[in-house]
């Protein structure tokens, strides 16, 4: 049975795992294959404790889905960030910042759910319209997101992929999709 909760600050490793392997299969062909192959558990699950995400005070909140005891997927949704930047809010909407599913749950449900919780909780906290940024050649989910009732608002920006070696990043185009959340 699949089940909903909050994350906690225990969730982290299980949350990186889920994160990594949704960036792997999802933006292969998209983020270059040496990133990719580098991302590391670890590295990822301190970073999401340094974040505080699992505290409730955070401005954030992720809610993670489980089947029988193994976290298989999150969703983590707020305040606006002006520029993608998590110092830089702007209440007037929320966004969904991230959501990532364990890519042998695709197809089951699991990111539906996901999704209709963080649009239940950006309404529980007053916004009426949400946000989000989705990769431009990510076209299984902007096929998602359009399904859901999101549309691009022409809105872009770039997303900087960090090479190794002192290479420069390689830049992949991001758009911005709206959507009501009183309709």
């Amino acid at each position: 049975m699949l089940t909903i909760r909050r994350e906690e600050p225990d969730d982290a490793p299980a949350v990186a795992r889920v994160h990594i392997r949704g960036w792997q299969a999802g933006y292969a062909g998209i983020v270059p294959e040496e990133v990719l192959a580098r991302l590391n558990v670890a590295a990822w699950a301190q970073r999401r404790r340094d974040l505080g995400t699992a505290d409730p005070e955070h401005p954030f909140t992720t809610m993670l889905t489980e089947q029988d005891g193994e976290v298989t997927g999150f969703v983590t949704f707020g305040p606006y960030r002006n520029n993608q930047d998590r110092d830089d809010l702007d209440h007037t909407y929320g966004e969904v910042v991230a959501m990532y599913v364990e890519p042998a749950r695709w197809g089951d449900g699991t990111a539906r759910t996901l999704f209709a919780t963080a649009r239940d909780g950006l309404v529980a906290r007053g916004w009426t319209e949400y946000r989000l940024w989705v990769l431009a050649d990510n076209g299984r989910a902007r096929r998602f997101y359009e399904r859901a009732g999101l549309s691009a608002d022409g809105q872009w920006s770039t997303y900087p992929v960090p090479l190794s070696g002192g290479r420069p990043p390689v830049d992949l185009a991001e758009l911005r999709y709206t959507g009501r959340l009183d309709g």
